[in-house]
């Protein structure tokens, strides 16, 4: 093997669960020279990659990079999208190529039929599978996030008060059945009165700016002010990081920080959980069980089917608190 390419579009999340797939061709295949195709708005992601050659980006269409593509004269490649967008690079590059189960009839049988036949598998090792025919095993080291020098945020940068110590809280997401309610972050926050950094997009903003002055100067709105990778930097630096089922979750997986994950519409049985092999107890998910809608979808909606949004305004904010304090967490409803 002389050159892999691997592929996978999008988003943040799914990148850098892809990245243990990505240190272990390069290390196991050492002579290799593996390169990655994506869209241009997520690569910053992986521009700091030891572990990647060369890196093809996309602004609109996936034939911009198609001629150059050809010209490597890939001896494999590894297809962790699995979209009939990726299968066109296949077809158009015509070399040998593998992939991996999507398990989209599980996923289906659990929104619609609400039958979980799921496999006990996260996804990270379902990647792996488009690799097993090359012999590449998993290392188990985990995700990896590599964040350029010039993003790095000094602490001396913050505000005084949020020096020390802060717990970053991802407030966004792609779908608002997926993010925690801005009502139910301010009473937690009211209640624990520590330090708390809020991250997210620019989208994010205004509702992170109304937390803000709700709340006070125990709280520092970051949303929309900081890009990827300096976002990254300062999930890197927290202590604990409450966040919604979205990328930084797994950007804070890959730092093996400790985590409180907080799940609406989706659930952990489909495989997206954040991925701590050996460090697990870093992991609190939290979560209402036995919702009759629940999952009302894979991905997510704009609100609520159901009109109650129960999954999430059922989540007691107590339960936050114990979990980032450290205390015993009773199993959710």
């Amino acid at each position: 093997m002389k050159k892999i390419l691997v592929i996978r579009f999008s988003s943040i999340g799914d990148i850098v669960l892809t990245t243990p797939v990505v240190r272990c061709l390069k290390q196991q295949l050492p002579e290799a020279e593996i390169h990655f195709v994506t869209k241009s708005f997520f690569l910053p992601v992986l521009k700091a990659n030891p572990y990647i050659d060369k890196i093809y980006s996309i602004r609109e269409k996936i034939e911009e990079v198609i001629p150059d593509l050809k010209m490597e004269n890939y001896d494999h490649i590894i297809d962790l999208h699995k979209n009939f967008r990726s299968k066109g690079v296949i077809l158009k590059l015509k070399k040998p190529a593998s992939s991996f189960d999507k398990i989209n009839l599980q996923k289906w049988m659990a929104v619609n039929l609400k039958i979980n036949s799921l496999p006990n598998i996260h996804i990270v090792d379902r990647y792996f599978e488009a690799v097993k025919r090359l012999g590449i095993k998993n290392d188990q080291k985990g995700l990896d996030y590599f964040i350029p020098e010039e993003d790095e945020i000094k602490r001396e940068s913050l505000p005084e008060f949020f020096r020390k110590s802060y717990i970053a809280w991802v407030i966004g997401g792609k779908h608002n059945t997926k993010i925690f309610p801005k009502e139910k972050i301010i009473e937690t926050i009211q209640k624990s009165r520590k330090p708390v950094i809020l991250l997210g997009g620019p989208e994010d903003k205004e509702k992170g700016d109304s937390i803000q002055i709700t709340i006070g100067s125990t709280v520092f709105n970051a949303a929309g002010k900081y890009n990827i990778n300096q976002s990254a930097s300062l999930v890197q630096q927290a202590d604990f990081v409450i966040t919604n089922d979205t990328g930084l979750m797994h950007v804070a997986a890959a730092f093996k920080k400790p985590i409180v994950s907080l799940w609406g519409n989706t659930i952990p049985e489909f495989g997206m959980y954040p991925y701590l092999p050996g460090c697990e107890e870093n992991s609190i998910i939290l979560e209402i069980k036995g919702l009759s809608c629940r999952p009302c979808s894979k991905l997510g909606f704009k609100k609520c089917p159901k009109g109650h949004f129960k999954c999430m305004q059922e989540i007691e904010t107590d339960e936050i608190i114990r979990s980032i304090d450290g205390e015993e967490t009773p199993e959710a409803k």
